[in-house]
Formats: C-alpha cells, structure tokens, sequence
C-alpha cells in the first residue's frame, strides 16, 4: 500500500472537498503505482459510481502510466469514459508525480453524468466534454475485463476476424496491446497467445519486430 509520505493529507482532503460540492455523483479515486501492479486503489470517495473499492483493480490509464515515459504522460482534463453498465462519465485524470518527475500515482475524478445527458440541450455547456472521444473508454472493475477490452479494440483495429488475420495484421494488433500496456497484467501473454493462436515465442518476436525495426523473426 502506499506510504504515508505519498497519501499526504492534501490529497485526502482533496478528493473531501470535490466530492463534497458535486455530491454522490461524483467519484475521486487516488492510484498508487508504486507497489501492487494490480490492486492500485488505495482511497476512493463515492465508490459506487463505479462499482470498485480500496484494494481494487487497476484502469486503463493505470496501465498506460506504467508502460509510457514520464514525459509522455500528460493530465487529460474532462474526456468521457463509460462504467460496465453503460452510465457515462465526465473523468479527469491527474498524474502525481514525485521530486524526479517519475509518475507515483494518479488521482482521478469521475462524474456521472448520465441523467444530464438525457436532458434539454440548454445543458450542453455543463456536460461536453473537451477531449472528442468517438466512443467513450470504459472503466473497468478489475484487470481480466480491461484485457478483454483491450484485446477486442485491438481487433478492431486490424478491421479483420482474427482467422483471416495475416502476420502484419497480427503485429500490429499486438503492438497496440504492447503500447496500451496490456502486457503488465499477470499472464496476459498467454491469454493474447491463445487468443491469436500463435505461441508465446512468436508473441514476443511480434513486440520485437516493431520495437527494433526487424524485418524478419
């Protein structure tokens, strides 16, 4: 779990004040990414909005913060994700970073705006969102369905079935698995092995093709 230096009070108190002026639909949850790769969640107000808890499952953007440089992540204010049910969200997402730049934990802020979306368009200034999604990311309650997810998107990728999948679409599915961070969930090479139906060996000498440029495994 994260140490007391890093769930400094501010952040506690932080995630008190927003929950505090938007009410029960408004979830603040804070990540910390420097000990379990899979049970980041270690404070969470409003839990309900989404369904998780402390101790649960890491997100997408968990994932995308572990596997990208520092200077590659950047805040992303206001864009739409969507929960397992189908509520829409107007999420927020902060990187918390310590003395060296290096990202240590994400606090996130997640609004529920599904009823004001089925409202009169005089709304439509509280509720757009700043980031044009063309469809909203979903948030999911633990690491196996954010594989599942990210395998699905892969495919649709490729714009193919996976038997009618050649090498070249296979890499390029898999790399996007790769730059999403896929591959930090515990066994997921096997399941993307499986799923593709090639074995781990080549699976690895996909990710290598792309990452250094060869030509031939």
């Amino acid at each position: 779990m994260m140490d007391s230096t890093f769930l400094m009070p501010f952040w506690v108190q932080l995630a008190k004040g927003i929950t505090g002026q938007f009410g029960e639909n408004c979830e603040v949850v804070i990540h910390d990414l420097t000990e379990d790769e899979e049970h980041t969640i270690v404070y969470i107000e409003n839990g309900h909005v989404t369904g998780r808890k402390v101790g649960d499952g890491s997100s997408r953007v968990v994932f995308e913060a572990r596997n990208k440089k520092p200077e590659e992540l950047k805040d992303r204010i206001s864009y739409l994700t969507q929960t397992e049910d189908g509520r829409v969200l107007k999420s927020t997402t902060i990187y918390i970073r310590d003395n060296n730049d290096k990202v240590i934990g994400i606090f996130a802020i997640n609004y529920d705006i599904t009823n004001l979306v089925m409202m009169d368009y005089t709304l439509k200034g509280l509720i757009s969102a700043k980031e044009g999604n063309e469809e909203p990311e979903k948030i999911t309650k633990g690491v196996n369905g954010l594989l599942n997810e990210l395998i699905e998107e892969s495919v649709k990728l490729v714009n193919k079935p996976v038997s009618q999948m050649n090498r070249e679409d296979k890499i390029k599915a898999i790399r996007f698995l790769q730059e999403k961070g896929a591959f930090l969930i515990t066994k997921s090479g096997d399941k993307v092995s499986k799923f593709f139906g090639i074995s781990k060996f080549t699976l690895y000498n996909y990710i290598d093709v792309k990452e250094n440029g060869k030509q031939d495994i």
